[in-house]
């Protein structure tokens, strides 16, 4: 078996972060069986870590995870694998950095980067010609139900694919429970749209999850886009609170997304028409269950439901990341780098539309970079 370049049979992995989604990655890389160090430029989190996120969520502090200041920690010490778990104005730099130590893959949080798209085709190329795979953590496409969900539509079962609609509805207010040091959205990226934040970026997983089941449906990459943003601008804040987007892919299939930071029960959904049936994924359906719900051409309605906590979302996505890298093709991966990169053009187009009040268009030969991205002529 091709296991990929540098494959170990116990890997060693730098978290940069020590915050919520730093804990999480940190956990699922000890769940695994791989030795795990955080780096944080703040010794405040890094106890707060040790003292209450993690034996809060966990049971216990697990004391083989190193703590270390950003800028210290061993210098000789080799990572096979980096996670970069910061806010999304330092994924590049970070990102552009570990690639001199020649990690095997590089994983970032979503959103990758901000939506200006500084340094993202520059990453994008110096990883490859490194060798070094990336990933971006959008979890939910390797959960169990957006795979069932994709398996079905595979299968023909619903026909030919005439529409999708992906929402990620939710009032932010469980992120700040989970971060209890905050006081809200100004304290944090959260509360700028340019730094990655408001619910276009924070909620970024119903676009990337359009995007997959599009891809797996072999409908294509999304070249246009319509956006709708409502913004709040109160003091220093500036935050897009809701995100209506219609999408359309290069091989003609039309849909919409909607993103906000504001429903309350939350709501996170998705639905396939086909023009012989539909296939519906609920993440969160209830507590702790995850539901795909479809009807084919048997006209009867069927349901399988997938049971998990917060911290398997995690350990599902190493447990891919870890067969990825072990396949010897990571990029075919729903969360390979590049996926991250198109749900970035998707985020950045959306800003424009909802700036300029039209259609914005993505040149898909264009790279990962403003210049892809055109508002439509009226012409």
């Amino acid at each position: 078996m091709n296991r990929g370049r540098g494959y170990r049979v116990t890997r060693k992995v730098k978290v940069f972060g020590a915050g919520s989604i730093g804990n999480h990655l940190s956990n699922a890389a000890r769940r695994m069986g791989w030795a795990a160090d955080i780096y944080d430029v703040d010794p405040a989190a890094l106890e707060r870590t040790r003292s209450q996120i993690y034996p809060g969520r966990y049971g216990a502090w697990d004391p083989e995870i190193g703590l270390y200041e950003a800028g210290e920690g061993p210098r000789d010490k080799a990572y096979d694998l980096v996670f970069i778990g910061t806010p999304p104005d330092s994924h590049i730099r970070l990102a552009r950095e570990a690639i001199a130590g020649k990690p095997v893959a590089i994983l970032i949080e979503k959103p990758f980067c901000t939506p200006d798209l500084n340094g993202a085709q520059e990453l994008y190329e110096e990883a490859a010609a490194a060798g070094v795979a990336l990933f971006v953590g959008y979890d939910h496409v390797v959960g169990h139900g957006a795979q069932k969900a994709a398996e079905l539509m595979r299968s023909g079962l619903i026909g030919k694919v005439e529409t999708l609609d992906v929402e990620f509805r939710e009032y932010w207010g469980g992120i700040f429970a989970a971060h209890p040091w905050l006081d809200g959205p100004a304290d944090t990226y959260l509360g700028y749209w340019q730094r990655g934040g408001g619910s276009c970026g924070e909620h970024s997983h119903a676009l990337n999850l359009w995007q997959f089941f599009a891809h797996a449906s072999g409908l294509g990459t999304v070249v246009s886009v319509q956006g709708t943003l409502t913004y709040v601008r109160e003091g220093k804040l500036d935050y897009d609170d809701l995100c209506l987007l219609n999408l359309t892919t290069e091989k003609g299939l039309v849909g919409r997304v909607v993103q906000d930071v504001i429903t309350e029960p939350p709501r996170k959904w998705a639905r396939i028409q086909g023009k012989d049936g539909f296939i519906e994924l609920h993440i969160g359906f209830e507590p702790g269950i995850d539901m795909v719900r479809w009807r084919g051409t048997d006209k009867q309605v069927h349901e399988e439901r997938f049971n998990k906590t917060r911290p398997d979302d995690f350990i599902l996505e190493m447990t891919h990341i870890d067969a990825a890298l072990k396949s010897g093709v990571p990029g075919d991966s729903p969360i390979a780098g590049a996926r991250g990169l198109e749900s970035m053009m998707i985020v950045a187009a959306a800003h424009e539309s909802a700036r300029t009040g039209g259609t914005v268009d993505i040149d898909p030969e264009g790279g990962f970079t403003q210049a892809a991205i055109k508002a439509r002529s009226d012409d």
